[in-house]
C-alpha cells in the first residue's frame, strides 16, 4: 500500500480493521436474512451481532491455516458461543470477500467524488477570475491565436464534470453483492438470502454470478480512476509547460522557506505537478492489471486476488492524494498576466495572420491568393524579426485590397475573446454560482516534499 500518499479518510477505508469489519457486517447481515426466512432462530441474531474480530488472534490462526477467511471465522467464532455455528452458513469465501469489497469501493468512491467536486469548485473560481486574462493559445507547442487563461480552465472544469459522471457510473457497477454459494448456483442458500442481505447493505445483488463477482466490474472502476488520473496529468503537464523559464506564465505555489534544488538555490520547480504525472502512470498500470483480471479459469481462480490487494487500495489512495495535491496547486496557483501579454507580443503580430487572410478574402481575393500574400509576410516577420503589420503595410499587393487603416483594427487580441461570456454560460460558470464554494485546505493534505 502506498503509505506515503495516504490521507486519513481513504487510509481508513483500506485498513485491515475496516476490511475485516466489512466481512463481519456481511456475515451478520446474512444471519439476519436467514433468521427472517426462518432458517435460524431469531433470538440468536442479537447475540450474533455482538461478534467481534480480534486481529491479533486472526494473525495467530492464519499462521496455521494459511487461509485468511478461515482465520477470520476462527477469530469471530471465539467471540461467540453456540451461535457461532450460524456464521458463514451456506457461504463461500468470495460471498463475503467480494460483497465486502463492494462496500469498501463504495466508501472510496464517495471520498473521490467529494475530491472531484472540490477541484471543480476551485477550477471554476480560478476560471472566472481569469475569464478575460488574454494569453497565447498554442498548437504543436507553437503560438497559434489568442485565448484567455479562463477559457483554458473552463475546459478543465467541463472535463472534471465528465469525470464525476464516469465515477458515478463506475460506482453503480461496483456497488454489487454476491451471495450465491460456491459456484453461483445457490445450492446451499436460497436467492432470498442474497436479496435481503444486499438490500440491508445498500448493494445490488448480481443477477448472476459464479463463485465471484465478475471482474469486468472492477476493471471498469479501476480504468475510470485511470482516466481521472490521466486528466490530472494533462492539467499538471500544462502547468509544467507554462512554468518553464522561457514561458513563465504560471507557477505552482512556493513556500517562503521551500527549496527547489540542493545544488542550485535559484531553482523553483513544478515538482507537485511532476508528482501528479508520475502517479497517473502508476494508476494506468493498475488499470491494465485490472483488465488482465477479467479472464479467470472456469468459475473462478485466485490469480486476481493477489493483484487486487494492491491495485484497488493503491489506485484509490494515489488518486485521492493526486486530487488533493492538484486542488492545492490550483488554489494557490500564481498567474502572471503581464508575462502572458509579453508572450502574446513575442511574435510581432503574426498571430493575427488568419484575420488578415480572411479580410483579404472578404475583399474578393481567392483563398489561395489571400493565403499566399499573408504567409509571405508572416515568413518575413519570422525570419527578419520584423513587425508583421509594418510588413503588410509595405506590401503593395496587400494594401491594394486592404489599406493601412483597415489593417490596424485586425491586430486586436480582444477580438478573440468576444464569445467568452457565451462559452462560460454554456459551461455553467457564473460568479454568483461559484463564489465562496471551496473549503479551506485541509491540514496534512500534502505528503513530505521529498517524494
Amino acid at each position: 500500500m502506498i503509505e506515503r500518499y495516504s490521507r486519513p479518510q481513504m487510509k481508513r477505508v483500506w485498513s485491515d480493521e475496516n476490511k475485516f469489519n466489512k466481512w463481519l457486517d456481511v456475515e451478520i447481515t446474512v444471519c439476519e436474512a436467514w433468521a427472517e426466512l426462518g432458517f435460524i432462530p431469531r433470538e440468536a441474531v442479537p447475540k450474533i451481532k455482538l461478534a467481534r474480530v480480534n486481529l491479533k488472534r486472526m494473525e495467530e490462526i492464519l499462521k496455521e491455516t494459511h487461509h485468511d477467511m478461515t482465520a477470520f471465522l476462527g477469530s469471530v467464532s471465539e467471540s461467540l458461543g453456540k451461535e457461532s455455528r450460524f456464521i458463514h452458513l451456506g457461504l463461500t469465501s468470495s460471498d463475503v470477500i467480494d460483497t465486502a469489497l463492494g462496500l469498501q469501493l463504495v466508501e472510496a468512491t464517495e471520498i473521490l467524488n467529494q475530491d472531484i467536486k472540490e477541484l471543480i469548485s476551485v477550477l471554476a473560481q480560478k476560471a472566472i477570475e481569469h475569464k478575460y486574462t488574454a494569453m497565447i493559445g498554442r498548437t504543436h507547442g507553437i503560438h497559434a491565436e489568442p485565448i484567455s487563461f479562463g477559457l483554458k480552465l473552463a475546459i478543465w472544469v467541463e472535463e472534471m464534470k465528465r469525470q464525476r459522471q464516469r465515477l458515478t457510473a463506475a460506482r453503480k457497477v461496483i456497488a454489487a453483492g454476491k451471495i450465491s454459494g460456491a459456484v453461483g448456483t445457490y445450492a446451499t442458500l436460497p436467492p432470498e438470502v442474497e436479496e435481503k442481505a444486499c438490500a440491508k447493505l445498500g448493494l445490488t445483488p448480481a443477477p448472476v454470478s459464479s463463485q465471484i463477482l465478475q471482474r469486468d466490474r472492477h476493471a471498469q472502476f479501476t480504468t475510470t480512476l485511470a482516466i481521472i488520473a490521466s486528466s490530472l496529468e494533462k492539467f499538471a503537464t500544462e502547468i509544467r509547460g507554462l512554468q518553464r523559464t522561457e514561458v513563465r506564465e504560471v507557477a505552482e505555489p512556493f513556500g517562503a522557506s521551500q527549496t527547489g534544488s540542493s545544488a542550485m538555490p535559484h531553482k523553483r520547480n513544478p515538482e507537485l505537478c511532476e508528482r501528479i504525472c508520475g502517479l497517473a502512470r502508476l494508476i494506468r498500470g493498475y488499470a491494465l492489471t485490472s483488465m488482465e483480471n477479467i479472464a479467470l479459469w472456469h468459475e473462478r481462480d485466485i490469480s486476481h486476488s493477489s493483484t487486487e490487494r494492491v491495485i484497488l487500495p493503491d489506485s484509490c489512495l494515489a488518486l485521492d492524494y493526486s486530487l488533493s495535491v492538484f486542488t492545492s496547486v490550483m488554489r494557490g496557483l500564481e498567474v502572471y498576466p503581464k508575462r502572458m501579454k509579453r508572450n502574446l507580443d513575442l511574435t510581432r503580430g503574426v498571430i493575427f495572420s488568419q484575420r488578415v487572410m480572411l479580410a483579404l478574402i472578404d475583399k474578393g481575393l481567392s483563398r489561395q491568393k489571400a493565403y499566399q500574400l499573408t504567409q509571405r509576410n508572416a515568413i518575413k516577420s519570422w525570419e527578419r524579426n520584423k513587425n508583421f503589420l509594418i510588413l503588410l503595410k509595405a506590401d503593395p499587393e496587400v494594401t491594394a485590397s486592404l489599406p493601412p487603416e483597415e489593417l490596424e483594427p485586425l491586430f486586436n487580441e480582444q477580438y478573440y475573446l468576444r464569445f467568452i461570456d457565451d462559452i462560460f454560460k454554456r459551461v455553467g460558470l457564473t460568479e454568483a454560482q461559484w463564489k465562496g464554494k471551496t473549503r479551506a485546505t485541509e491540514s496534512g493534505n500534502l505528503a513530505p516534499r521529498t517524494i
